[in-house]
């Protein structure tokens, strides 16, 4: 038979109609406070908790947040440490000088990272953060150079790393960067001779800066104490050294700012439970 009789063959129909796709809309950032983002992961970690069969969400962690804990816990802790490290001992007269007024209770529930880092600088000052943080007009004679806020940590780089965190107040006023890292101490001079609101760096930098005079603690009224453990789990007060540097900076500048109601201390970061019951042990 010829091409001409072959019956040609039905066609598929290829236009099925697709299922209908449901356009999702992004949902818009909710701007909560510290304490309502606590309580909504308080409430994630309870349902979590319940399809995981556990009865209390979080126990048995190997981490604290120390700083969210009460002031008086937080004080026991931070000055064992300081007697420990320094293997001193404080007289009663010494312990005397300090109360729970020496320590910043942050927001319970909230991560303590660089991402909220700002939002707990904010409530730790209160109502004059903008003031004391954002404000970039020129300090009355004795003020230059001299940070409402002072960021200690480990090394430059996490230095840098939570200077990224507090960006949010360092639009008009440049932040003092006090560490050793591609930075001359002539530099860093210079920079102190205006206004800063806003300083990190490492004990050993901070503590020459001080005594050259070119940083001034006059204004400080908030001592980040970072507690971020580096790869080797050590941290601001037991890497080897920079320990050392630490507490020598701070029985020289810092103590008599803090013990005089002055400045406060924050632990900023999670620290290792089995530390934390050392000096509650004692």
């Amino acid at each position: 038979m010829g091409n001409g009789s072959e019956k040609s063959k039905p066609r598929k129909n290829k236009s099925k109609l697709k299922p209908h796709k449901s356009i999702k809309h992004k949902k818009k950032p909710r701007n909560l406070s510290l304490g309502a983002r606590a309580e909504e992961k308080k409430g994630k970690e309870k349902v979590s908790a319940k399809k995981a069969g556990k009865t209390n969400a979080g126990s048995g962690s190997d981490v604290s947040l120390v700083s969210a804990g009460p002031a008086d816990r937080q004080l026991r802790f931070f000055l064992h440490c300081f007697q420990t490290s320094t293997k001193s001992k404080l007289s009663p007269l010494e312990l005397e000088a300090y109360n729970e007024r020496c320590m910043v209770k942050l927001a319970e529930g909230v991560n303590q990272d660089v991402e909220n880092l700002s939002d707990h600088i904010k409530e730790a000052f209160g109502v004059t953060w903008k003031e004391e943080l954002c404000e970039g007009m020129e300090l009355e004679d004795g003020e230059a150079g001299s940070p409402a806020l002072l960021v200690i940590s480990t090394s430059a780089l996490r230095s840098l790393e939570l200077l990224r965190g507090l960006k949010p107040f360092t639009k008009d006023c440049r932040p003092a960067k006090l560490f050793a890292k591609h930075l001359k101490v002539e530099e860093q001079v210079t920079l102190l001779k205006a206004r800063v609101n806003v300083a990190a760096g490492t004990p050993s930098r901070i503590k020459k800066l001080i005594d050259m005079e070119a940083l001034s603690l006059t204004r400080l009224k908030l001592v980040v104490l970072d507690m971020q453990r580096d790869a080797k789990a050590f941290s601001l007060f037991t890497l080897p050294q920079v320990s050392t540097e630490f507490w020598d900076l701070y029985k020289s500048h810092l103590e008599e700012k803090v013990t005089g109601g002055d400045s406060r201390i924050c632990l900023y970061g999670t620290i290792p439970t089995k530390e934390v019951n050392k000096a509650f042990k004692e």
